[in-house]
């Protein structure tokens, strides 16, 4: 019997961490509210903003994507969404920006498009590839 991992969200540490940092940045709006420090928190207002939706998106929206023998489920703020595996093209693309790669996860539905990063996914995206498609093989 095969072990794959079907599913695929942000890791529990990251978004943790996520929260953690928004309450942080909340209290740094306090305390610049408190000392009449308009720079300072107009910036810790938008940091906290920033993070709390990535900490807000990343709890909501899990898992990212999961895989069967039918398709996959991408799951966006919009809700799931069913791709069958007939109708969907995946592939990773590689960018490189300040010096390093960035790998993420594309896949293609009708005119839609997915991506996922490592942040969404909570491992390397050619892992989940490798994963998707053994599970495509055998479908």
């Amino acid at each position: 019997m095969d072990n794959y991992r079907t599913s695929w969200a942000p890791r529990p540490a990251v978004v943790v961490s996520a929260w953690a940092v928004t309450a942080l940045l909340l209290i740094g709006v306090v305390a610049d509210a408190l000392t009449d420090d308009r720079g300072g928190l107009v910036l810790f207002a938008l940091a906290a903003l920033a993070v709390g939706a990535f900490a807000g998106h990343a709890s909501l929206v899990r898992p990212r994507l999961a895989a069967d023998a039918e398709g996959l489920v991408a799951r966006t703020l919009g809700g799931a969404h069913r791709l069958p595996w007939a109708q969907t093209r995946t592939r990773l693309r590689t960018t490189r920006r300040m010096g390093r790669d960035g790998v993420t996860l594309e896949i293609e539905h009708d005119e839609q498009l997915y991506v996922f990063g490592w942040l969404d996914l909570g491992e390397d995206p050619r892992d989940v590839l490798d994963v998707l498609s053994t599970l495509r093989a055998r479908s």
